[in-house]
């Protein structure tokens, strides 16, 4: 691990280092992994904000009360940040992460555990878009420059945790059989309802209808953007300048189509299509 300007090189892979530290690199990858625990792992700007508000009303049955009263940085804290040794602890089983760490880096003890593993993907090209918005306004981030410029820096990986199609092919390969669930952003959008029994059936948890809707409606995205323990207004300005963009900006899929100049559509297309050749990749929404 090395240090460049605002990040931690960690193997190879660049990390905030206003949220990561060699320490807390150190403790994911030492981490004791319980049998019972949940992964939420997503490429970053693909839906993590949403997951964290939507696994403990499915853990613990629809009760809205976590979601309302704490931080979702410390009620589904991320594996590999520096809070994450403060709160894990306190957590009650099954205890429940989210993580942008590849396949290769989880914890040791992760791949001889019976861990269970929600993998969320989102159109690269809406994650492209919503990344560029956040590093205009996340402080700690480098300033994006051009969209054009940072699309650039986006398909050369020279973004956080790397590139896109990197982080897709590691959990795609993954040895893990029925212990991970793939699911789309665009499905959470298109039908979040249905989305939600087949996350209550896979980790266990039986569901009234009643409670089903009761999770749904609440997390729709304009009662999440209004929800203060889940927006990160209670982030200083500083860290987050909400005024350049909200955190949570739209929650739609498709806005790529209003940022993309069709020069730049045929370039990235092109692009991840290279890196992906040879790759069985899963696409659940519309490339074009």
């Amino acid at each position: 691990m090395t240090s460049n300007g605002k990040y931690i090189v960690y193997h190879g892979l660049l990390c905030p280092n206003k949220c990561h530290s060699y320490e807390s690199l150190k403790y994911a990858e030492e981490l004791k992994v319980n049998d019972d625990d949940i992964f939420v792992v997503t490429y970053p700007k693909s839906g993590t904000t949403w997951m964290q508000e939507i696994l403990p009303l499915i853990l613990n049955g629809g009760d809205l009360t976590p979601v309302k009263t704490i931080p979702n940085w410390d009620r589904v804290p991320w594996l590999e940040e520096t809070r994450t040794a403060l709160v894990l602890d306190h957590q009650t089983s099954p205890r429940a992460m989210v993580t942008h760490l590849p396949y290769h880096l989880m914890p040791h003890s992760f791949f001889s555990s019976k861990a269970k593993v929600i993998y969320v993907t989102r159109n690269p090209k809406d994650v492209l878009v919503s990344s560029f918005y956040f590093h205009k306004m996340a402080n700690f981030l480098d300033d994006p420059g051009t969209f054009d410029e940072f699309l650039d820096k986006f398909l050369s990986g020279q973004v956080i945790f790397g590139k896109w199609t990197d982080h897709v092919k590691s959990w795609q390969n993954s040895d893990l059989g029925d212990r991970i669930l793939y699911v789309s952003y665009e499905e959470m959008v298109k039908d979040l309802r249905g989305v939600l029994e087949h996350f209550s059936c896979f980790l266990g948890r039986e569901l009234s209808q009643e409670a089903l809707d009761r999770i749904a409606k609440h997390c729709c995205f304009s009662n999440m953007k209004t929800n203060v323990m889940s927006n990160y207004s209670l982030v200083p300005q500083e860290i987050l300048d909400n005024s350049k963009s909200s955190f949570l900006r739209k929650g739609i899929a498709g806005d790529w189509k209003n940022h993309f100049s069709p020069e730049q559509n045929a370039k990235f297309t092109a692009v991840l299509k290279e890196q992906s050749k040879g790759e069985d990749i899963k696409y659940n929404w519309d490339e074009d």
